[in-house]
């Protein structure tokens, strides 16, 4: 501050002794975007509008709960499908394709897994929909001439982007995706987390072809695929009843118990002001008891319900990992909460070709099963799995998260004199940020100039003409730890020593 001494008197005059500091930006802020029962805050609509949740009962208040979704029962048809007795003869049961919403159970796992704040970018609402909708990707790439990726790039504090919903449709999900990674690199601060969709019927190769060939090869280095579905228990016994039956389904004739007929009969009968909602309870429960058969039908709706795909529980193990451990460590080897089984369980063997993709490199992280520990996430690595820069999301995260760091730690700096000043500050605060995160075990080396490298200055990173053109180049070398994937143990005998 420039003082003008013309009165005699003490003046002060303070000195920052220390440089400006970088903070650590936020690592593990997912985005779900989907349908939603309703989207509303304060009577104003928030579809189309990017939210920020921070607990399940926030969720609820602003966005609602699950479609009531309806199943048919019929007899099976195709070999192989998954039935259930009723009686002598195999039925299967069947969703409605347009009952099928999958973000509310999704953001249940996403916070069962250690999920905390997360974003929630609704598309569209189902509440005022009871006879069902369509999911479209028009709705998330063209709806009322809006992009859900343009309106996401207006929001700085999201980190992850998850579709749950669109998986659904199976193979058009994945120009989604192709547009998640587009998106992800134009941003160059977020990481997409796809799931590979498992046709019924089809081998495992078979779905993972399928994928590989419709995800492109383009911003690989910037997301990740899991596979399969997942068997979870997100969805309790007491959330399904008669209701989740289509109408078609006639219980007085397909329950084969004696009496259930005479309860059908007596509940159709009620007139619509004696159908309380105490009247449905006793339907129920009258059903339950007299019925095994229903509760079986119920349990096979429920198990329908629960098959979740498993990128919600995923983003809820980057926070988990990123809150206890930090974001360079590795999100694998952990356990899944809510989570029976995978819907497929893949061998060692199988997983071999998912994990490294000769051809094209595009890595698909595997979810397994283990007798004795439970179901682990067994993989970690971004589709670009032959690249030796970008091969695992530990890597890739890290880096997102030291660049958008330094990037608003140096924004500060816009405009001040481009000269050794300016630059010993800021060498010294980019060399504490970094000597911090090789204390915490982020950086690889012994000793912190194994570690990093800070290079800034005229005859190091800048030319003359640099300067004259107002750029100021700063050079960051980083060994970034990675895991060990590949553990091998060597046994060799030798002879008898004594």
């Amino acid at each position: 501050m420039a003082i003008d001494y013309k009165t005699p008197g003490v003046y002060i005059e303070e000195k920052n002794a220390f440089p400006g500091s970088a903070v650590a930006v936020e690592t593990a802020i997912p985005v779900f975007i989907g349908y939603t029962e309703k989207a509303e805050r304060n009577g104003k609509s928030l579809v189309y509008k990017p939210t920020r949740v921070t607990s399940l009962a926030v969720f609820v208040e602003y966005f609602g709960r699950g479609f009531n979704s309806q199943f048919t029962i019929e007899k099976s048809k195709t070999p192989g499908e998954e039935t259930f007795k009723i009686g002598d003869e195999d039925q299967v049961v069947t969703i409605n394709p347009k009952h099928v919403a999958l973000l509310y159970n999704a953001i249940r796992l996403f916070y069962y897994n250690g999920g905390s704040t997360c974003y929630i970018l609704a598309v569209d609402t189902y509440g005022d929909k009871p006879d069902g909708f369509d999911i479209n990707i028009n709705d998330f790439t063209d709806k009322d001439g809006q992009n859900v990726f343009a309106v996401l790039e207006k929001e700085y504090e999201p980190t992850m982007v998850i579709l749950p919903d669109v998986v659904s449709l199976g193979k058009p999900a994945y120009d989604l995706y192709k547009l998640v990674l587009a998106h992800c690199l134009k941003m160059q601060s977020r990481f997409g987390i796809f799931d590979v969709y498992n046709k019924t019927g089809n081998l495992i190769e078979d779905d993972n072809k399928e994928f590989r060939e419709s995800i492109g090869t383009e911003s690989l280095n910037y997301g990740a695929a899991y596979y399969p579905f997942l068997k979870t228990s997100v969805t309790q016994t007491n959330e399904i009843d008669y209701r989740n039956l289509d109408p078609s389904v006639k219980l007085g004739t397909l329950l084969p118990e004696k009496n259930v007929k005479e309860i059908v009969d007596a509940f159709e009968g009620l007139k619509e002001e004696d159908l309380t909602p105490a009247a449905k309870i006793n339907y129920h429960q009258s059903l339950k008891a007299a019925s095994p058969t229903y509760v079986s039908i119920l349990e096979e709706i429920r198990s329908k319900l629960n098959l979740l795909p498993p990128s919600a529980a995923i983003a809820g193990i980057f926070t988990f990992i990123d809150t206890t451990r930090g974001v360079w460590k590795s999100p694998a080897n952990v356990s899944l909460n809510m989570v029976n089984e995978p819907a497929i369980a893949v061998s060692h063997e199988e997983q071999q070709m998912l994990n490294v993709d000769v051809m094209a490199g595009k890595s698909i992280n595997v979810i397994r099963p283990f007798p004795g520990v439970g179901t682990l996430v067994w993989g970690a690595r971004t589709l670009d799995g032959n690249s030796q820069d970008w091969r695992y999301i530990n890597v890739r995260r890290t880096l997102i998260m030291i660049e958008q760091s330094l990037k608003l730690a140096t924004r500060s700096y816009v405009f001040e004199a481009n000269d050794a000043n300016t630059w010993v500050t800021i060498s010294s605060m980019i060399n504490n940020f970094l000597y911090n995160l090789w204390k915490q075990g982020a950086l690889a080396g012994a000793a912190p100039e194994q570690a990093y490298n800070v290079q800034i200055g005229l005859g190091s990173t800048m030319t003359p003409n640099d300067i004259l053109d107002g750029i100021m180049r700063i050079t960051v070398r980083l060994a970034i730890v990675r895991p060990a994937e590949f553990i091998v143990l060597t046994f060799q005998q030798q002879q008898q020593q004594s």
